[in-house]
């Protein structure tokens, strides 16, 4: 277990407190490896004779180019999605300035599974997979059913319809050459779908690694960091993305079901109509754009002092991407 810095303890005591109570006391849990650009600390607030496992999640670095939303703007969106009926970590509470934790919030536990390895290949999770593609699409229908109008705070985020611009300029902030990347951006240039989509809310980052999954399916949606407006497709195409198929690659959709059949899925939830062409078109997107973030992650461990060995791994297995990039678009890959 991480040693919690006692200032922070002390502040987080105080901001617990103001929200649920003078005689509420907090035990920290865990302080789990999850990302980067945040700070994630699990603790129980008791009292009253209850006790109640929180979660606090603390912007600590926003890299250049990044695609993150702010914490408030998060746990907005969060909150929208769970009174629409979406499993999500339910919001309890955001920092403000009196509280002294900078930017961040606080919402409850979701128990289960997060490692996308152990839910594709534990017998722990046997049930699990035969409900969870079905269970995801559900979600990502009942997600897009939102209209844009419901979220305003995401207007001043770029949307769909900005993403290939938004990773030219990245890539070009960052001053590497990536041939590759730069045949990738190309071709989804020239091969937009001809029919912009109407927007809706969107997850931004809706995999495996991203949702909590118990013995019996789906718990909770996690990091919505990247929450923005646009193409229903968009979210369909990066959750069958290749590098979230962890290996199982003959199964588009999060290494648990075809294409095909998460679209299947998706319709008969309620979702939009949307084509496979489309969602593979955002699949080759989903690569660039995961080539493009690794090449982030490994800029801040030269350049900016971030340093660490999975930020370092970064720059290699951007290289890996662009081979799956260049296979893809060739029809090598599916």
């Amino acid at each position: 277990m991480a040693v919690i810095d006692p200032a922070w303890h002390d502040a987080m005591l105080a901001a617990v407190r103001r929200r649920l109570g003078p005689d509420v006391g907090i035990e920290i849990v865990n302080v789990p490896t999850l990302g980067g650009s945040n700070r994630t600390v699990i603790f129980d607030a008791v009292g009253g004779g209850e006790i109640r496992r929180l979660v606090s999640r603390q912007t600590t670095f926003v890299e250049p180019g990044s695609p993150f939303i702010s914490a408030q703007h998060q746990f907005s969106i969060m909150a929208l999605a769970a009174s629409r009926g979406i499993a999500v970590p339910l919001p309890v509470f955001c920092f403000d300035p009196q509280d002294a934790l900078g930017e961040g919030f606080v919402c409850e536990f979701a128990a289960g599974e997060t490692l996308p390895r152990r839910i594709l290949q534990s017998a722990d999770f046997a049930a699990a997979r035969g409900v969870l593609a079905a269970q995801l699409a559900a979600s990502l229908a009942q997600l897009h059913a939102i209209p844009a109008a419901l979220a305003p705070e995401l207007a001043q985020y770029p949307t769909s319809d900005d993403a290939l611009a938004g990773l030219r300029a990245a890539l070009d902030f960052y001053g590497e050459p990536h041939p590759a990347i730069e045949f990738g951006l190309r071709w989804l240039e020239r091969h937009r779908p001809a029919t912009p989509a109407p927007h809706v809310v969107l997850h931004g980052d809706f995999r495996l690694g991203n949702v909590m999954v118990g013995p019996g399916g789906l718990r909770a949606l996690l990091d919505w960091e990247c929450a923005h407006l646009g193409d229903p497709a968009e979210d369909l195409g990066w959750a069958c993305t290749r590098a979230w198929r962890f290996g199982a690659v003959q199964n588009h959709f999060a290494g648990l079901a075809t294409r095909s059949q998460l679209i299947a899925d998706y319709r008969t939830a309620g979702g939009v109509a949307v084509d496979e062409d489309t969602v593979r078109y955002w699949e080759i997107f989903g690569l660039a754009r995961w080539a493009v973030l690794n090449v982030m992650q490994a800029f801040g461990h030269v350049h900016q002092g971030r340093r660490g060995v999975v930020y370092a791994a970064c720059g290699r297995n951007a290289c890996l991407i662009e081979h799956d990039l260049l296979m893809t678009i060739a029809g090598q890959y599916d």
